[in-house]
């Protein structure tokens, strides 16, 4: 066991501060491409992965669920991450001083309003914490950074204004990756189960995996379609639902999903984290 958490970005992202929340007793390890978090985790140089999949402004997170099925890694967990953006700027700014602000291109879309009210030009950045790193290497009072409060401390910037996100409910929600499966615990606040399918080519086949859902009382959270392989017609699903496989209606569903479908696979059985209620 190394007792580290992979996450992509540079210290201070999102992500790092999601390895904190979740895992705070582990050391969290920077890198630099989703792919290379996951294989830090298979090669054993680290033990679990944190991965973004959706933002409640955003939407997805692109290439996350494509990357998943391949992974060779586990669900064990899901956490939610309030994102809170923060004006970030080298110590003794003031925020009359501040021209533009750098984030990524993401973030800079989150908080449209408090720049404008600020007469503050965005510039874009290859991400959160690295514009935050780079403002406190340019020495240039003018220039701010979009990021976390960890980044600031990280970084050495003072905090300018706290908060100043578009939407108030601003939040990602994260996937803990494990190389071992876990499907023996059980949630307080139930379970969730992902997996990924392809359906059969037959008609309707798509309306007939869902109807064991349905007909079973089974509610199914997330439904995501994305092509394989470059194909316009392979088309593979990700789905979310609550429940655990060995619940009797869970197993109804999934032996119906089967017969109309090919290549299921479970990615996780895990317990809901109770900020998604």
């Amino acid at each position: 066991m190394t007792n580290r958490i992979a996450f992509q970005g540079e210290p201070g992202a999102y992500s790092h501060q999601a390895c904190r929340q979740a895992r705070p007793d582990m050391e969290a390890l920077p890198c630099r491409t989703f792919e290379d978090a996951i294989d830090a985790v298979n090669s054993g140089e680290a033990d679990l992965a944190m991965l973004p999949v959706e933002n409640s402004t955003y939407g997805r997170v692109a290439d996350i669920h494509s990357l998943l099925p391949e992974s060779g890694l586990h669900i064990i967990e899901e956490h939610f991450v309030r994102v809170h953006i923060n004006l970030l700027a080298l110590p003794g700014t003031k925020l009359a001083d501040v021209k533009t602000a750098m984030s990524h291109t993401v973030l800079l879309g989150q908080c449209h309003g408090f720049l404008r009210e600020h007469g503050i030009r965005r510039i874009i950045g290859a991400d959160t914490a690295g514009s935050a790193r780079h403002v406190a290497e340019q020495h240039d009072a003018s220039l701010a950074a979009l990021a976390s409060e960890l980044a600031g401390e990280i970084y050495g910037l003072d905090v300018l204004a706290r908060h100043i996100e578009d939407q108030g409910n601003n939040t990602t929600r994260f996937l803990l990756m494990s190389r071992e499966a876990d499907h023996s615990r059980r949630g307080g606040n139930g379970m969730i189960t992902s997996f990924v399918f392809e359906v059969r080519n037959i008609p309707a086949a798509l309306y007939k995996a869902m109807g064991g859902f349905a007909t079973n009382g089974i509610n199914m959270t997330k439904l995501e379609s994305y092509m394989v392989g470059g194909s316009f017609t392979a088309t593979q699903f990700y789905a979310d639902i609550e429940g655990h496989p060995e619940d009797p209606n869970v197993k109804l569903a999934l032996e119906e999903l089967d017969y109309f479908t090919t290549n299921v696979k479970i990615l996780g059985v895990y317990p809901a984290d109770e900020r998604r209620h």
